[in-house]
């Protein structure tokens, strides 16, 4: 027959799941290094196209606009002016460079391919000042709401360079150039592309090949899942096994031997011709041995209960709840919601552990009333051992099991390799409370 436990690993350890996660994981850092390296390759390409701009600028400006300048621009010649408005509008401007001024220090436009700005004066910042003063030349996106730059908002957004140039007389004036922004995240996304398909592709590539890898993986894990359940189960197996030799190897011989000689002790002390005396110290003896058959029996319960295979939960609990009230605790069991017949690993593992809690109730909660409650439902068969005691700080668990008190930690063990959990309620002077759930399969 096969055990539940074995037939359900691979239920409870299927691999497609964590594979998916495996792949989704990876999915997501695709996802995180594409948009990182989009930001990345954005930025890098707005540099570059910045640093263009400005190269684009100063070879014009110096090469193109700054011979043809004259003195005559500074007083608005009409000569002066048409001979940079031909040079700029034949080598200066162009699809992307749309508008050109040229200042004086004091602010005012001397020239403009918009005639309309030709004339006008307005305040220059210090970067301008600074770009006229030290021959600097520097960019910067524009400020379309100041006044000068009326008349370029309808590009929406303009990166503007700006350099000295000298006149033949060396006055310096502030040559301008206006470039559309959308060039300058042109030159982004044109790294992107670049860079996109190395980047991405190596990690979709890497991607494929760790799936196959992580699904090896994950089947192997759920292989040695499966055997150590089964290597578990042997050993529960085997355990019980044994228990139940010693106790039948007990019942039947020390405790019927017992028996006999309570017997013996018991009608010798009948006969006529027994002194009082002897009488006295026959039935002592006797009651001395019918004693310890009763705690043999009780030992017996312990190391294996006579009736959870049989009669099943419910009646061991209800003798395991017999030892304590010999005890002088009072007891309570309520397992009228516990399904019958529970599968046998379910209820050896309920059934140890309300044996573990109600040995710890007995040795060093110094209760007076425990409660035992099992149920089942939704497929989880649960367990509650709850008393009234001395109870504990769960923080003294750690420290308790280094000292050697190992039992609930092995109970711990127990109810987890069967797919339950336990839980430890305990407040001092409050009493505990064990919960226990393991799912019935």
């Amino acid at each position: 027959m096969s055990d539940p436990r074995v037939t359900a690993a691979g239920s409870r350890w299927p691999v497609a799941r964590p594979v998916a996660g495996f792949a989704l994981a990876g999915l997501v850092a695709v996802a995180i290094v594409g948009i990182a390296t989009a930001a990345a390759s954005r930025r890098v390409g707005q540099r570059e196209a910045i640093s263009n701009a400005r190269s684009d600028t100063l070879v014009k400006a110096q090469t193109v606009v700054e011979p043809v300048v004259t003195d005559g621009l500074l007083t608005g010649q009409p000569r002066a002016v048409a001979a940079v408005n031909r040079v700029v509008h034949t080598g200066v401007l162009d699809q992307q460079l749309v508008r050109v001024k040229i200042w004086t220090r004091s602010g005012r436009i001397v020239y403009s391919d918009e005639p309309q700005l030709e004339g006008t004066t307005y305040h220059l910042g210090a970067d301008e000042i600074a770009a006229i003063d030290h021959g600097v030349i520097e960019a910067d996106i524009s400020d379309l709401s100041k006044p000068e730059n009326r008349l370029e908002r309808q590009f929406n957004k303009l990166l503007e360079v700006y350099l000295p140039i000298r006149t033949p007389s060396g006055q310096r004036l502030l040559f301008e150039a206006y470039f559309r922004y959308d060039a300058v995240s042109a030159s982004g996304s044109r790294i992107w592309h670049s860079f996109a398909p190395v980047a991405i592709g190596g990690l979709v590539a890497l991607e494929l090949v760790q799936i196959p890898l992580a699904w090896s993986l994950a089947r192997r894990l759920r292989d040695r899942q499966r055997e150590r359940e089964r290597l578990l189960q042997q050993a529960i197996e085997a355990s019980d096994t044994e228990r139940r030799r010693i106790a039948s190897d007990l019942h039947d011989g020390v405790v019927q031997d017992l028996a006999g000689v309570a017997y013996s002790l018991a009608g010798s002390s009948r006969r006529h011709d027994v002194p009082p005396e002897t009488v006295s110290l026959l039935d002592h003896s006797a009651e001395q041995v019918r004693d310890s058959i009763k705690s043999l029996r009780s030992l017996l319960v312990d190391i294996y209960p006579p009736k959870l295979d049989d009669a099943g939960l419910a009646s061991a609990l209800t003798d395991l709840l017999a030892g304590a009230q010999h005890r002088g605790v009072e007891t309570r069991l309520d397992a009228d919601a516990l399904p019958e017949p529970l599968p046998q690993h379910v209820s050896r593992v309920l059934w140890r552990a309300a044996q573990e809690s109600v040995r710890n109730v007995l040795a060093h909660a110094h209760a007076t009333t425990v409660t035992v409650s099992a149920a089942g439902h939704d497929g989880v068969a649960t367990l509650d051992v709850v008393d009234d005691g001395n109870g504990f700080e769960s923080a003294t668990l750690p420290q308790r099991a280094k000292e050697g008190h190992v039992g609930l930690r092995g109970l711990t063990d127990l109810v987890t390799d069967a797919g339950g959990q336990l839980l430890v309620e305990s407040t001092p002077g409050a009493g505990t409370r064990v919960h226990v759930e393991v799912p019935i399969r």
